[in-house]
C-alpha cells in the first residue's frame, strides 16, 4: 500500500511559521549556542540518518523485551561506527565526533530503545577520569574510553539508593596476598539499576565499603572485571542480569551484580584521591564529597536534558495544536485551530518558557561546574558545596517539572497524545525516570535544605556566603520586602525573598528542636519538611535570576530586535505564571493587594495573547529533526493526521486480515454450547 502521507506541509502549520513576527533560524542558532554550532549539529544530524530505517522506529514498541534490546545493541553499534568514520574523515584524531557525541541529544531517536552503553560514556569515563591515577587510567580507563572493553558504574544497589553510605557490598583488604575481597553478603546488597550492566559490560567501577582489619572506612571506588573478554561469560564468583522490563529505557539493560569472594588487585581501588598502600595503610581523600563527584556531573547531564525533553513535547504538541481544528469559540463560525483556545495556550506556552528557563539555568550550572572541576585539580575545593546543592536544585525542578509539562502536553493532545505513536509517553517515561536516578527528588531537596541551614548560620556569624546563597545576608540585613513593583528584578527579588524566609523560619523550628533537646539528626528529619519548601524555592529563585541575567544581559546586544522581544516575551510569562503558582509561600511573606494579583492575572493573559503568533516558530527554533521527535504528531510537515493513519497501518497486528486467536479462541468459543 503506498504511503497516505502528503509530501507537501500542512497550510495551517505553514501559515503559522509565516505569520512569526522573528526568524526563527536566529532562535535556533542562538539555542545551539552559534551559528557553527548550529550548522555542526545539522551536519552531524544528516550523516548520522543516512540509510536510517525510518519505519524501524515506529516498529520497536511492537516488539519482545529481548527483541529490544538486540535491536537497540545494534543501532548503539552502528552509531558509533558512523561516528568514529566521521571523525577520521573531519578531524583525525579528536574526539567531538566520537566518542564526544555517543550519548548526547544531537543522536536522539538513532537508538530509540536507549543506549546500553550510555551510562559508559555518560558516568563511567568521566568518573574513571576524575578517580584514577594517570597510571591507573592509562591501564585501564583509556581501554574504556576507546570502547575497546565496555563498562558501567554500578553504586545503587536493591536495598540502598541515594542513602551511599548505607551501601552494603564490601570489599575487604587482605594484607596477605594484597588483595581486595569483593562480596555481596545478602541480596539488598546486590547492584541494581545500573545502565548496560545486564549483558552489555564486561568491566564496572563499584562502589563498595572499604574494610581494612575490619574497620569501615567508607564508600569507595573499585574496578571489576565481571565478564569475559572474548566468550563475555561472567567470570567466576559473579551473578549477573537484566533486572527487567521497566516503564521506559526498555534497550538499556539495566542489570543486577552479585559477588561472592571475587578479588581483584590492590591497584584496582581507584586510588586519585584516597588511597590504600602495600599492608594496609590508608590515606583519606582531601574532601569526602569526590566520591560522589561523578554523580555531580551526572545531575549537571540530567538537568540539561530534561529541558530539551520538555522542549521536544512542546514542539510535538505546538505543532499539533496547529493543525487540530475543534469547538467554535462563536456559534456558526469554523472550528478553529485549538491553539486559538486560550486554555490550550495555558497548556503549551509556559512549557515552552520553562524549556528556555531551565536551559539557561542548566547552561551556568555547567560553567559552575568547570570552573570548580579546575579549583579541584589545583586541590581547592571550596566551591564543591556550593556546586553540590545547586546541581541537586536543578536536577530536582528539571526533572519535576519536565515530568509534570510532558504530561500536561500529552493532555493537551488529547486522546492522540496517548499513541505510542505520539512519543509523547516515551518522552514521559524517559523525564520521569530522572527524577529518582542520579538521586531521589525529595532526598536532594533534604540535603539542599541542610545547606541553607549551614549558610544561614554561617551568614548569622559574619561569614562571607557563595553568590548563589548571598541573598540569605542581604535579607539578613534588610528583612522588609520593600515595595511590590511586579518588575522582572521585582519578581526575582520576591522569589529570593521566600526563599530566605522559609531558610529562615526552617532555621527557627530546628533551632527550637535542638533546644529541647532534639539530636541535630531527629531535629533535621522533623524539619524536612520545611527543608524541601526551603531547597525548591531556593532553585526557583536561582532559575528566575539566570533567567533574567541572560534575558537583560550584555548578550541581548549579540540579538536582533525582534528575537529580543520574543525572548522577552517568554521570561514575561515564565516569572509571571510561575510566580502565581508560587502564592502559597509567596503570600505567607509579602503582602499583595488583590490589585497585584489580578495585575498578574492579566499580564499572564496578555503574555498568551503576544506569544500565540510567535509559537510555532519558537519550536522550530528548538530545531528537532523528524528523527529526534519521532512523532506522528509533531513532525515537521505538520500531517498529523495521515501519519497517525500511517502508523496504524503499519502495526503488525494489521497485517493479517484475521488473527490467530480467532480461530484458536474466539470461533470455538461462540460456537460452543457452553
Amino acid at each position: 500500500m503506498s504511503s497516505v502521507i502528503p509530501k507537501t506541509v500542512n497550510p495551517d502549520l505553514q501559515k503559522e511559521r509565516n505569520a512569526a513576527s522573528f526568524k526563527s533560524e536566529e532562535f535556533a542558532a542562538w539555542w545551539a549556542g552559534g551559528e557553527e554550532k548550529l550548522k555542526f549539529n545539522r551536519g552531524v544530524r544528516t550523516y548520522l540518518s543516512k540509510d536510517f530505517d525510518l519505519n524501524a522506529l515506529g516498529q520497536l514498541w511492537y516488539k519482545s523485551h529481548e527483541d529490544i534490546f538486540e535491536a537497540s545493541t545494534k543501532a548503539a553499534i552502528d552509531l558509533a561506527k558512523k561516528l568514529r568514520v566521521l571523525q577520521e574523515e573531519r578531524n583525525p584524531g579528536g574526539n567531538d565526533y566520537w566518542p564526544g557525541l555517543f550519548d548526547t541529544p544531537v543522536t536522539w531517536g538513532l537508538v530509540p530503545g536507549g543506549n546500553p552503553f550510555g551510562v559508559m560514556y555518560v558516568m563511567l569515563v568521566n568518573a574513571l577520569k576524575a578517580q584514577c591515577t594517570d597510571e591507573q587510567y592509562k591501564e585501564f580507563g583509556s581501554k574504556i574510553e576507546n570502547f575497546q572493553a565496555t563498562g558501567t558504574y554500578a553504586q545503587t544497589e536493591l536495598g540502598h539508593g541515594t542513602f551511599l553510605r548505607g551501601l552494603e557490598m564490601r570489599a575487604d583488604y587482605d594484607p596477605k596476598t594484597d588483595e581486595f575481597l569483593l562480596n555481596t553478603p545478602k541480596i539488598t546488597s546486590y547492584k541494581w539499576w545500573p545502565g548496560g550492566l545486564g549483558h552489555s559490560s564486561n568491566h564496572c567501577m563499584v562502589m563498595a565499603q572499604l574494610y581494612i582489619d575490619n574497620k569501615s572506612k567508607g564508600p569507595h571506588m573499585f574496578y571489576v572485571q565481571v565478564r569475559d573478554e572474548e566468550t563475555h561469560e561472567p567470570l567466576p564468583g559473579i551473578h549477573i542480569g537484566d533486572i527487567g522490563k521497566k516503564m521506559g529505557f526498555h534497550g538499556v539493560n539495566n542489570g543486577f551484580l552479585g559477588m561472592k569472594n571475587v578479588r581483584i588487585p590492590r591497584t584496582r581501588m581507584l586510588m586519585r584521591h584516597a588511597q590504600v598502600h602495600e599492608g594496609g595503610k590508608y590515606v583519606k581523600s582531601p574532601a569526602n564529597v569526590l566520591t560522589y563527584y561523578a554523580m555531580v556531573r551526572t545531575r549537571c547531564v540530567v538537568a540539561k536534558n530534561n529541558a530539551l525533553m520538555l522542549a521536544a513535547a512542546a514542539t510535538i504538541s505546538t505543532r499539533y495544536s496547529s493543525v487540530r481544528r475543534q469547538s467554535p469559540i462563536n456559534p456558526n463560525e469554523p472550528e478553529p485551530q485549538i491553539i486559538d483556545h486560550v486554555t490550550q495556550q495555558l497548556k503549551l506556552f509556559p512549557e515552552i518558557a520553562a524549556s528556555v528557563a531551565y536551559r539557561l539555568a542548566s547552561d551556568y550550572l555547567w560553567q559552575l561546574y568547570d570552573v570548580t572541576l579546575d579549583d579541584i585539580n589545583n586541590g581547592k575545593y571550596q566551591r564543591l558545596p556550593e556546586l553540590h546543592s545547586l546541581s541537586c536544585a536543578l536536577k530536582v525542578l528539571c526533572s519535576a517539572d519536565s515530568t509534570a509539562g510532558v504530561e500536561r502536553l500529552r493532555l493537551a493532545c488529547g486522546g492522540h497524545g496517548y499513541l505510542s505513536a505520539s512519543n509523547l509517553c516515551h518522552l514521559y517515561s524517559n523525564a520521569t525516570a530522572a527524577c529518582t536516578y542520579e538521586g531521589e527528588n525529595t532526598v536532594l531537596l533534604l540535603q539542599i535544605g541542610r545547606f541553607l541551614m549551614k549558610s544561614w548560620r554561617a551568614s548569622l556569624s559574619g561569614a562571607t556566603l557563595a553568590p548563589t546563597v548571598s541573598y540569605l545576608t542581604e535579607v539578613q540585613k534588610n528583612p522588609e520586602f520593600g515595595t511590590w513593583t511586579g518588575s522582572w528584578e521585582n519578581l526575582v527579588k520576591a522569589m529570593q525573598y521566600a526563599a530566605a524566609n522559609k531558610t529562615r523560619t526552617a532555621f527557627k523550628s530546628l533551632s527550637k528542636r535542638l533546644s529541647i533537646g532534639q539530636t541535630e539528626e531527629e531535629a533535621a528529619n522533623h524539619t524536612g519538611i520545611e527543608f524541601t519548601q526551603a531547597g525548591e524555592l531556593h532553585g526557583r529563585a536561582f532559575v528566575f535570576g539566570s533567567f533574567v541575567a541572560e534575558v537583560t544581559g550584555p548578550n541581548a546586544k549579540k540579538r536582533s530586535a525582534s528575537l529580543n522581544r520574543v525572548l522577552e516575551l517568554l521570561l514575561e510569562l515564565y516569572l509571571v505564571n510561575e510566580t502565581l503558582k508560587q502564592l502559597g509561600h509567596l503570600l505567607q511573606f509579602i503582602n499583595l493587594t488583590d490589585t497585584d494579583l489580578s495585575q498578574l492575572q492579566d499580564r499572564l493573559e496578555h503574555t498568551l495573547t503576544k506569544l500565540r503568533p510567535e509559537a510555532v516558530a519558537i519550536v522550530d527554533g528548538f530545531d528537532f529533526s523528524d528523527i529526534q521527535l519521532n512523532s506522528a504528531l509533531g513532525s515537521y510537515d505538520g500531517n498529523a493526521y495521515e501519519r497517525i493513519f500511517d502508523s496504524a497501518l503499519k502495526n503488525p497486528l494489521n497485517q493479517k486480515s484475521v488473527p490467530k486467536s480467532f480461530h484458536s479462541y474466539l470461533k470455538p468459543f461462540v460456537k460452543s454450547n457452553i
